[in-house]
């Protein structure tokens, strides 16, 4: 059952990305471009962060709230990775 959940999120990712893809990019991806970071399931909801292997910098964070039975999409840019010394 996990892993229909993951291939859930994968496709909301999928369908995303090729729905909002510039024209121009002439790029359409698969399910084989779309991977889960981690995922986590407590009770009826659960949560998969999701990235593609197109290198735009997308981040997805997908949430399903089992009481509700509706899915959240996040979508996240990132800007910088540093590391900080302690």
């Amino acid at each position: 059952m996990t892993n229909e959940k993951q291939e859930k999120a994968r496709k909301i990712v999928m369908n995303y990305f090729n729905s909002h893809v510039d024209k121009t990019d002439n790029k359409q991806i698969t399910l084989d471009d779309v991977y889960v970071v981690w995922f986590s399931k407590t009770l009826q909801n659960w949560k998969a962060l999701v990235s593609t292997s197109v290198s735009d910098g997308m981040y997805y964070e997908i949430t399903y709230n089992g009481d509700k039975n509706e899915t959240y999409v996040d979508v996240y840019k990132k800007w910088e990775n540093f590391t900080v010394k302690d």
